[in-house]
């Protein structure tokens, strides 16, 4: 699904959305982009149904935007509030390494970051130390667990790698955070949560922002061949 489509569902069918059994806060002034992804929030929380058993706040992360950008938000349907920090997406994904994704897969072996919505479950120590699992929960990321894509903390996803080089390391396809913001992951997101990662590319006054010629140009190249690259200029 192109992610303009997405936007406009989203839009249309947003402020109808109710969920059962919870009263969440009325959402609170903010950006245009915080309003859209408190209603993608909802949608995709109806969507999971019963996957997911602690409903209050969502993670989404929004990779249409370069990995230089805060691009992973942690959306508080109690409080009203969304709040976002950097996230890495895969080598894979990102084959040139210039901080923007140009597609999603979710076969092993790719290390690149899957779309789809996930459910956060248990802590475990691995390579990164304090490790979050992740199960996947659509068909385009339902191999997350025998991938091995959890969330966790790296030294290329902080902030500071983006002074240096103006944009993130690259994961295996996990969603790898900075220390600081990784232990804000552990405590508010982990546990039967919501996590959510596509396209969106949502600028902060609700526009979408398109990727640049070149990385348009490499993400046509690997999903259609050179050839039906060169054809969409």
């Amino acid at each position: 699904m192109k992610r303009r489509d997405l936007l406009k569902g989203t839009l249309a069918v947003g402020a109808a959305l109710a969920l059962p059994t919870r009263v969440f806060a009325s959402v609170a002034p903010g950006t245009p982009r915080d309003r859209i992804l408190f209603d993608i929030a909802k949608r995709e929380l109806l969507r999971a149904g019963h996957a997911i058993w602690r409903q209050d706040i969502v993670g989404i992360a929004d990779f249409g935007l370069h990995s230089a950008k805060r691009r992973f938000h942690f959306v508080n349907l109690e409080r009203g509030e969304v709040k976002s920090y950097h996230v890495s997406h895969g080598t894979g994904s990102d084959p040139q390494h210039d901080g923007w994704l140009k597609q999603f897969s979710n076969t092993e072996g790719s290390n690149a970051t899957s779309r789809g919505a996930y459910v956060t479950w248990e802590w475990y120590q691995g390579r990164y130390g304090t490790s979050v699992r992740l199960g996947g929960l659509d068909p385009t990321n339902d191999a997350a667990l025998r991938r091995y894509i959890v969330m966790h903390r790296a030294d290329y996803a902080e902030p500071a790698h983006i002074e240096r080089w103006g944009r993130l390391g690259r994961s295996n396809g996990c969603f790898a955070m900075g220390e600081e913001q990784f232990r804000i992951a552990l405590m508010h997101l982990s546990g039967g949560r919501l996590l959510y990662a596509d396209s969106l590319g949502l600028e902060e006054d609700g526009s979408i922002q398109p990727l640049p010629e070149l990385a348009r140009y490499e993400r046509n190249a690997l999903q259609f061949g050179p050839d039906a690259a060169a054809n969409a200029f």
